[in-house]
């Protein structure tokens, strides 16, 4: 089993910069494909970014060159930069981890106002 938490959230003003974390606890961290998605209100989670084992990302498009993700095996723990933030950014953002199965964390909630 893993149990993920994400941190990192908060209140950014637009053309801002955020990076959000999710520790994981559990064992076996390294062997699990990591992902971050993103729930505006009223819309459907969406994938923002993708991890697989080897480090090979993946990026929704509208996300690409304003976002990376990143692992740290080590740490049991995968971030997520977020640059260059668009007032409609803001949303609430869940953690993932899949092997199979499928473990989301609680998530960490982005504003994106002035």
């Amino acid at each position: 089993q893993v149990q993920l938490v994400e941190s990192g959230g908060g209140l950014v003003q637009p053309g801002g910069s955020l990076r959000l974390s999710c520790a994981a606890s559990g064992s076996f961290f390294n062997i699990y494909v990591l992902a971050w998605y993103r729930q505006a209100p009223g819309k459907q989670r969406e994938l923002v970014a993708e991890i697989g084992i080897s480090g090979t990302t993946n990026y929704a498009d509208a996300e690409k060159g304003r976002v990376t993700i990143s692992r740290d095996n080590a740490k049991n723990t995968v971030y997520l930069q977020m640059n260059s933030l668009k007032p409609d950014g803001g949303a609430v953002y869940y953690c993932h981890a899949r092997r199979g199965v499928n473990y989301w964390g609680g998530g960490t909630q982005v504003t994106v106002s002035s």
